[in-house]
């Protein structure tokens, strides 16, 4: 259903232009009944992104990454963050951006990357989308040692883990990223390497 004649803007105000873009914005929303009422919103744009969980379906293993991430460590998580490779499209097609941060970040270059599902992460004050994808990996596609680009403060650690111990983890709270666990579960229920793995 179009919501173009349930929303009309009345004025947006920019709170913040540094490392994105933070705005609040006042509006009349139609309401179930008819009626109309007044709210505003702030929104954080960071633009849309991509994920990638790349497998190895022979040993059943999974690369991920693990670095620090400032707004987890605010918020009392004391431990660096275990996470799928991920990146900002930055006008790219998700499948180039994501191909670039694998690279960057796991010194990967895949051949084909499958895109399983798209997202709103956080739908209600962050307008990104999300495109999520899985690739098979094997030794032979490495071309680096991953660890990102220490120009924009990438220190990124590369992990390789069986998908039950990835499971596990976020189970024993070991892994806490949401997109992460999204793409971990999807691996588990939907390919031929979850077979028989408890998700």
């Amino acid at each position: 259903m179009s919501l173009v004649n349930r929303v009309q803007i009345r004025a947006v105000e920019t709170l913040s232009d540094d490392w994105y873009v933070l705005k609040k914005t006042t509006f009349d929303w139609m309401r179930s009944d008819g009626s109309w009422q007044t709210m505003s919103r702030e929104t954080y744009d960071r633009g849309n992104g991509a994920v990638l969980l790349p497998f190895d379906p022979e040993r059943r293993t999974v690369l991920l990454t693990r670095q620090f991430r400032y707004p987890a460590y605010v918020n009392g998580c004391d431990d660096f963050l275990i996470e799928a490779a991920a990146g900002l499209l930055d006008e790219a097609s998700p499948e180039e951006r994501i191909r670039k941060e694998v690279e960057e970040e796991l010194g990967l270059q895949l051949a084909e990357v499958r895109h399983v599902f798209t997202c709103f992460m956080s739908p209600g004050s962050v307008t990104e989308r999300l495109h999520f994808f899985v690739a098979e990996y094997h030794a032979g596609m490495r071309v680096g040692a991953g660890g990102g680009e220490a120009a924009e403060g990438e220190d990124i650690e590369v992990l390789e883990l069986g998908l039950t111990e990835a499971l596990a983890m976020i189970h024993s709270g070991e892994i806490q990223d949401g997109k992460t666990v999204m793409l971990l579960q999807h691996l588990a229920l939907q390919t031929e390497i979850g077979k028989g793995v408890k998700p």
